[in-house]
């Protein structure tokens, strides 16, 4: 399926090229990290191992942090498209857990480990991070909204795309901690029935 607008070519052609050079800068930006390390690794060095000038560079991105932040981004959007295409649900928990582990299914865990390794080496990139978890719960809730739009439940969908994203964001962590000694779908499956048990079970 196409993603982009069928009635301006010329458009759709030029946004294929900025997409297809973006990923190429981030992936190549991503290689040399982990090849040389984040302050090892300059922009001159990225553009020119991506065949951009460093002048190019700047208008896909305003920094190296940039590079990493989009990677959290992405997952935002993985996340919410997966949700509108899944099929029908049982309730919009089921359907976000289960749509979160098939986008962390797709990343490798030995890429997930490099990549946090690397965000938690430069202090710029882990104080602009906050931000980007806002940005994935807005995409989430977004997604989610689509499927259930009816206003009375707004407040608890929102609570859910916060819920799920911090359950999201806890998995990594212990996964980073264990040094990927379980799989992270493991983990992120006993995130998600940690809340579920908190909250079905009744207090002493």
């Amino acid at each position: 399926m196409n993603d982009y607008p069928a009635a301006s070519p010329s458009v759709g052609v030029r946004e294929r090229k900025r997409h297809e050079t973006l990923r190429r800068i981030r992936d190549t930006g991503v290689r040399l990290f982990i090849e040389k390390g984040f302050d090892g690794a300059t922009v001159e060095e990225i553009a020119t191992a991506a065949g951009i000038s460093r002048r190019t560079f700047f208008h896909y991105f305003e920094s190296k942090d940039d590079i990493l932040l989009s990677l959290q981004g992405d997952v935002g959007k993985l996340f919410a498209a997966e949700v509108r295409r899944a099929p029908p649900a049982t309730s919009p928990f089921a359907l976000v857990r289960d749509a979160a582990l098939r986008v962390c299914a797709s990343i490798p865990g030995d890429d997930m480990l490099a990549i946090d390794r690397l965000m938690r080496g430069s202090a710029s990139v882990q104080a602009r991070k906050q931000a980007s978890y806002r940005q994935q719960e807005e995409a989430l809730f977004s997604a989610i909204r689509e499927r259930w739009p009816e206003p009375e439940r707004e407040t608890r969908l929102r609570v859910l795309a916060m819920v799920a994203v911090g359950a999201t964001r806890l998995a990594s962590e212990t996964f980073n901690q264990e040094g990927g000694a379980r799989p992270f779908d493991e983990v992120l499956r006993g995130a998600f029935d940690a809340v579920t048990a908190e909250f079905t079970t009744t207090a002493p």
